[in-house]
């Protein structure tokens, strides 16, 4: 137990000998194991960062096999991701609609109908209807903004849907 005391892998000498030892083994296993698709070098020096954060629980005399464990699980770790990626890259979005042509024509000639009676709005009956209806602010809360009263607020909301209902059949 003395001995292991002095044998600390957080000593610089100690770590830095283990580093120098085991390196090039560590990136050898990787390398052949797993090929070059998954940064075995990196692997290798974040399995040493990893010995370096466990340093205290790590002894000399287990920091081989610390090491091989850990640098083995991140290239696994690697390649399930890449898997998932891959997985993903496979997926196409689907870039149909189940709504007929003549619905998504009859959608844009209606858009530019409200778009063209929202115009003819004053701006107060058109700001007040389009803060109630598009953002589903409460009369209160418009009357707030605009500095107005609550009633003022309701008859040009009231006013612009009476408006839009003339200029657009079908308007609800």
């Amino acid at each position: 137990m003395p001995q292991e005391l002095e044998n600390d892998v957080c000593k610089e000498a100690i770590f830095s000998k283990i580093y120098t030892t085991y390196a090039k083994d560590l990136y050898n296993f990787l390398y052949y194991k797993f090929g070059e698709s998954c940064n075995p070098d990196d692997k290798m020096q974040e399995a040493f960062i990893k010995l370096l954060d466990n340093c205290k629980k790590v002894t000399p005399s287990k920091a081989k096999g610390f090491l091989f464990s850990v640098a083995k699980n991140m290239m696994l770790n690697e390649i399930k991701h890449q898997k998932v990626v891959l997985r993903f890259k496979e997926i196409k979005p689907k870039n149909y609609t189940n709504e007929s042509p003549e619905f998504i024509l009859e959608e844009k000639e209606f858009f530019q109908k409200y778009q063209h009676a929202l115009s003819k709005l004053t701006e107060d009956q058109r700001v007040a209807f389009l803060l109630n209806k598009a953002e589903g602010k409460k009369h209160v809360e418009i009357a707030e903004m605009l500095g107005v009263t609550k009633k003022a607020v309701e008859n040009r909301i009231y006013t612009a849907y009476r408006k839009l209902k003339e200029e657009i059949e079908n308007f609800k």
